[in-house]
């Protein structure tokens, strides 16, 4: 069994000095690569650096680093790997309803309107009962950066995942580099030693595993909702003092 990372050098080497490589061959070392790193568990080290692509926010002063978000690019296996890796791991998740009903972010039949409706419906009824009514919205800053890694290792071993798929993820978050472009210009390499690469559709399901107990410690009376790293929490009642 060839390791993954002498497999992508081949694969490489003849795609650049192949003219016309055929397509069934090209799809078939793709898949013996990508079969070979699920039986290793080990994510190939050669694709655990990304180039991460500043975009800058909406409205903000570009002359300030913070207003820019950072957008982590991969590999095409590697994208190719972690998107098989997440149809498993979210299957395995939303079949044993893992995930908080309040959070709506990034799941198949749900969106932003769902969180709308029932902010909307929550208004309406402390208006139609006389009622007092507040919410408070919270925006985590630099959510994804700021991820414990070994809490999500720890998380998906709380959630009863054993074998080759936690093995595998935690391979994808150890040993993560990256390199900041702009323009035609890199950066030095540096280690990402917390959090997880945005822009994956991996980081995206980690993501809302590791913040799912955030919803945990509600006082009776409260709703709270959740898209990915934003919440709001909103109480409504007849006494003032208590609102």
């Amino acid at each position: 069994m060839l390791y993954p990372n002498l497999m992508i050098q081949l694969l490489a080497r003849m795609m650049s000095t192949t003219k016309c490589l055929n397509t069934s061959l090209m799809m078939l070392c793709s898949l013996y690569i990508l079969n070979n790193i699920w039986a290793l568990g080990k994510f190939p080290t050669s694709r655990c650096t990304s180039t991460v692509i500043p975009v800058p926010k909406p409205g903000k002063d570009t002359s300030d680093p913070s207003n820019y978000c950072p957008t982590a690019l991969t590999s095409c296996i590697c994208k190719v790997m972690e998107r098989m890796i997440n149809s498993r791991l979210v299957l395995y998740l939303e079949r044993n309803k893992l995930i908080s009903p309040m959070q709506c972010g990034f799941r198949k039949q749900r969106s932003t309107i769902d969180h709308l409706v029932r902010l909307e419906s929550f208004v309406r009824e402390a208006f139609a009962q006389r009622q007092h009514a507040v919410g408070v919205f919270f925006d985590l800053e630099k959510a994804y950066e700021s991820m414990w890694k070994f809490g999500i290792t720890r998380d998906l071993h709380n959630a009863g995942l054993r074998g080759r798929l936690p093995l595998f993820i935690e391979s994808f978050l150890k040993n993560r580099q990256f390199h900041v472009r702009l323009g035609s210009s890199y950066s030095d390499l540096f280690d990402q030693e917390t959090g997880v690469p945005q822009g994956s559709i991996l980081s995206v399901t980690l993501f809302g595993l590791k913040i799912n107990s955030i919803v945990n410690p509600i006082s009776p009376g409260v709703e709270c909702s959740l898209y990915v790293d934003d919440r709001v929490s909103r109480y409504r009642g007849y006494c003032t003092t208590l609102v």
